[in-house]
């Protein structure tokens, strides 16, 4: 019995003696492994981070006036291309070329100068100059004469006041100076258009407000 004591006293002594060895040295090492894992993803998302604030350098006024001249631009050279096919008028249809020819120039630059201020500008028309375009496509003769020349006239007045806006209170120089070089091909517009209308539309179509 005094044997028996013996040895389960010393295995058991040995067992507990020779556990708390592997213990320690597994703790370390996985310790050890945490901070590199949590530091590379931390470092890659600050790098990302400031990529994308080094973006536009146009204020938030100047962007949303880059992307709706952008915008309007696309919308009067696809207008510009119906009225080519679908108008009776001669002056209509020079109205038309003339739309194509100065807003695809106008445009061109626009997106010269969006790629210099890494903005991106709009490549299609929105859902609003869509159905504009759909709508007049589905019109010829004198009927798209009157209905083209009188948008026309309206789309110039306020395409001029937000072009001379941006030329006044611009904040970024190379958008201001864009939006003034492009004001009076702006400003010969309706004055062509103003021509056009009075020629389908009498002297109802001279009014501001059409």
């Amino acid at each position: 019995m005094k044997i028996q004591y013996a040895l389960s006293f010393a295995l058991g002594t040995a067992m507990c003696l020779g556990l708390p060895g592997p213990a320690p040295a597994q703790n370390p090492d996985t310790k050890a492994t945490q901070p590199d894992k949590m530091t590379k993803p931390e470092k890659m998302s600050s790098g990302k981070k400031s990529k994308m604030e080094a973006g536009s350098s146009l204020s938030a006024a100047d962007a949303k006036f880059a992307h709706e001249a952008a915008l309007g631009g696309m919308a009067e050279v696809e207008m510009g291309k119906v009225a080519v096919q679908k108008a009776s008028n001669e002056k209509v249809k020079q109205f038309g070329q003339r739309m194509i020819d100065d807003h695809t120039k106008a445009g061109d630059e626009l997106k010269t100068l969006a790629a210099k201020k890494s903005i991106t500008l709009p490549t299609e028309l929105d859902a609003k100059d869509k159905a504009m375009v759909d709508k007049m496509s589905g019109m010829s003769g004198a009927a798209f004469d009157k209905a083209y020349m009188r948008d026309m006239v309206k789309d110039h007045h306020k395409d001029i006041a937000e072009f001379q806006k941006e030329a006044g209170n611009g904040s970024d120089q190379d958008l201001k100076g864009w939006a003034s070089a492009t004001l009076p091909t702006l400003q010969e517009h309706l004055r062509l258009a103003q021509e056009a209308s009075a020629a389908v539309n009498g002297k109802e179509a001279m009014s501001p407000k059409q």
